[in-house]
């Protein structure tokens, strides 16, 4: 007897893992009705994606067994049906199977349970017009079922899975401060570089004057040649100014090493956004032609001196130094410094700027030699998820592909 039984229950289980692989294994018409999370079918367990389906309400009530009429159950994150196999208990039946299908099969009115008004997710009931927030999406629940939008995040979790499972050079990892924003908004502002402009393009190259036979390390960083004169970047949280906080780090390192550590002053790029006034956006995008112009021309004081402000967005971050040329080129400042707890208002100027080529044998040489340049790069959607290695962009695995074919510049500093 318990013999067979044994055989019963290992037949079943085995039916039921055939029937699953049957699944997985078949090809999926992704019509409208059938939206899910393009990560699902690769056994993502990040996070449960956003519910977009509507159970049984969409997909009708199906006789027998049937793989095709199927749907994502996120709360109990599972698969399920909307078949008669649901007449059995803890089956893997959609929610509103009974309430729908017998109904709509005109079963007597006895027979159909009662469940209350609203929604669940995560086994937590959810009255009706409640609003939660899945990730960059906001979902409401309207009509016993969760109604959700349809951003692209910034954090993919599927797609940190997707790099790190695959031999890409680079790992990804999840960001927590980029948790909750769309893609749209990480473009706007976690980046802020306007595209080179002809000018810049058409700028001569200029090589090194290291020999030809010189031989480059496997490894090289800029503070270990030059420690205590290159400098930590600064994190310029949601003010899209890359063009500024790039130029001023590297015309922070460049001073100090040309200066043989005479001049080691982080400079400040809040007296940039605030203050280069022409064709400028501030946080919401420039130049770095421009940005070296106004180095070159006015100068910079000293992050100290002239700190980041708390609130970008306010109305009243205008321009808070002034100076005055000497006569021989050289500026002063007329005014103290923003913040009243430092006092030497010193300003900084630089040279013209020159363009290195984009060979990576000649960056190599002018990082060993002269130290940190500026670059100017595309970012794709992947690289707010970067770690470590050497970046690629990794394609999107993502079905609504179109939405992720977009990319913004961004200016960096690279250090070795």
């Amino acid at each position: 007897m318990w013999a067979g039984c044994k055989i019963l229950i290992l037949a079943y289980l085995t039916t039921e893992i055939w029937m699953e692989r049957q699944y997985f294994s078949q090809d999926v018409d992704p019509g409208a009705e059938f939206t899910r999370n393009h990560t699902i079918l690769e056994g993502t367990r990040f996070k449960r994606a956003t519910f977009e389906g509507q159970y049984c309400r969409s997909f009708g009530c199906c006789e027998d067994r049937d793989d095709g009429c199927v749907t994502r159950f996120y709360e109990a994150d599972a698969l399920c049906y909307c078949d008669k196999f649901c007449e059995r208990e803890n089956s893997d039946c959609c929610p509103d199977y009974k309430s729908f299908c017998h109904e709509e099969k005109g079963w007597p009115p006895h027979t159909k349970p009662w469940s209350p008004e609203g929604c669940y997710r995560d086994g937590q009931h959810y009255e009706e017009g409640s609003v939660i927030k899945e990730n960059c999406n906001s979902c409401t629940c309207s009509g016993q079922q969760w109604k959700c939008s349809q951003h692209v995040c910034l954090v993919q979790p599927g797609l940190i899975e997707h790099v790190n499972k695959g031999d890409y050079g680079w790992t990804a990892q999840n960001y927590s401060q980029f948790w909750g924003m769309t893609l749209e908004e990480g473009f706007k502002y976690r980046l802020g570089t306007l595209p080179p402009s002809p000018l810049l393009l058409s700028m001569n190259e200029v090589t090194t004057s290291l020999p030809e036979t010189t031989d480059l390390p496997e490894f090289f960083i800029a503070s270990y040649k030059w420690p205590g004169w290159t400098h930590s970047p600064l994190d310029q949280k949601n003010c899209a100014a890359s063009w500024a906080f790039s130029t001023a780090s590297v015309a922070a390192d460049r001073i100090a090493i040309q200066s043989q550590g005479r001049y080691t002053a982080n400079l400040s790029p809040q007296n940039l956004i605030s203050c280069c006034a022409k064709k400028r956006h501030g946080c919401n995008s420039g130049s770095v032609d421009r940005a070296w112009w106004y180095l070159r021309k006015r100068g910079l004081v000293s992050h100290a001196c002239y700190p980041l402000f708390k609130d970008q967005n306010a109305t009243n971050n205008g321009c808070a130094m002034a100076s005055r040329s000497d006569g021989r080129g050289k500026r002063h400042a007329t005014t103290p410094c923003p913040n009243s707890i430092e006092k030497s208002n010193r300003i900084y100027q630089c040279s013209p700027p020159y363009r290195v080529s984009s060979n990576e044998t000649e960056i190599m040489r002018e990082i060993m030699q002269n130290g940190p340049v500026q670059a100017i790069m595309q970012v794709h959607e992947d690289f707010f998820n970067y770690k470590t290695g050497i970046y690629r962009h990794i394609t999107s695995t993502n079905e609504d592909s179109e939405k992720y074919r977009k990319f913004r510049t961004h200016a960096v500093k690279l250090t070795g």
